[in-house]
């Protein structure tokens, strides 16, 4: 059953987008992330122009970090506290990411920024991860290994402005978690993403948070960061399809919760180790679609 996309200017099968809703909400669920670094990819695999794509996709996480939130908090696994502050951070960040994605997009190198960027941010956090977590297995498997703690003590956290956070025990500098929640608006504008595969690894290693509050928080953050960008995208840009968003929304909010149930069985090196190896593939496939000779040497492009 083909519907149309008015802002994609496009047709595409209703089944296909229902069920790309339901798997990246299951993903969402499972580790706990927006699932719009697998999502917006998808979304342009599929023929959607990547501008669309990424403003789109910021709609479609609300209801999905959404859906997702509510399931961490009744187990006590989000740290609020932490999550406003980082959230300080990323309405700054969503704002300079909106103006940025705008001025690529009128100089025409939207669609290449967007696909180099993801190949950058993705390949560099997915290999670290994919790194540390082995460590962290091995280590599970042989207890004769010495203990190493997740995080170390670095200078940032030296800063001062120094604040509680209880639901983490941290007592930490401000400067940490709002330069994390800053960075990540700016992820989430450009590459239509919840920034949660950099907020969750950011959050373990420098911030030291503990793994147990790690995915609630993190989809806390992204529910009003995303919020905020979707916004800022539709008035500013015009990139998004209102009625694409609603067909992935509607499966993603059933995936999450079946996702969010899988996750909480999975041990936190195993969740790590099967995210990285995820977000690796995502960054190898546009690696090659980069490099590789298009099959079709010329494309046509209307400007509005």
């Amino acid at each position: 059953m083909q519907v149309y996309l008015p802002i994609a200017e496009m047709s595409i099968n209703l089944l296909v987008l229902l069920a790309l809703g339901g798997g990246v909400g299951f993903i969402s669920g499972l580790f706990g992330i927006g699932g719009g670094f697998l999502m917006t990819p998808i979304l342009i695999f599929l023929g959607v122009p990547p501008a669309v794509a990424v403003g789109t996709q910021a709609n479609q996480l609300v209801g999905a970090s959404l859906s997702g939130v509510l399931g961490h908090w009744q187990r006590g696994g989000v740290d609020a506290r932490m999550g406003g502050v980082m959230l300080g951070g990323g309405v700054v960040g969503s704002a300079l990411g909106v103006w940025i994605f705008g001025l690529l997009q009128r100089l025409g190198q939207i669609d290449a920024a967007i696909s180099i960027l993801y190949v950058i941010v993705l390949g560099s956090v997915g290999g670290l991860m994919l790194i540390e977590s082995v460590k962290a297995y091995r280590a599970a498997r042989n207890p004769t290994l010495p203990l190493r703690r997740l995080h170390q003590h670095l200078w940032m956290h030296g800063l001062p402005w120094k604040m509680k956070f209880p639901k983490s025990r941290l007592y930490i500098s401000v400067f940490v978690p709002i330069t994390i929640g800053f960075l990540s608006g700016i992820i989430v504008a450009i590459m239509g993403v919840g920034g949660g595969f950099f907020m969750i690894p950011a959050m373990v290693y420098i911030v030291g948070m503990p793994p147990s509050v790690v995915a609630g928080t993190s989809l806390f953050q992204i529910i009003f960061v995303t919020a905020i960008t979707a916004t800022l995208q539709a008035v500013t840009n015009q990139t998004v399809d209102v009625f694409l968003a609603l067909l992935l929304l509607i499966g993603g909010i059933v995936g999450t919760q079946v996702g969010l149930r899988f996750g909480l069985k999975l041990r936190g090196e195993q969740s790590r180790m099967l995210m990285s190896l995820l977000i690796l593939a995502v960054a190898v496939k546009l690696f090659f679609d980069l490099i590789l000779t298009p099959a079709d040497m010329f494309a046509l492009e209307v400007l509005r």
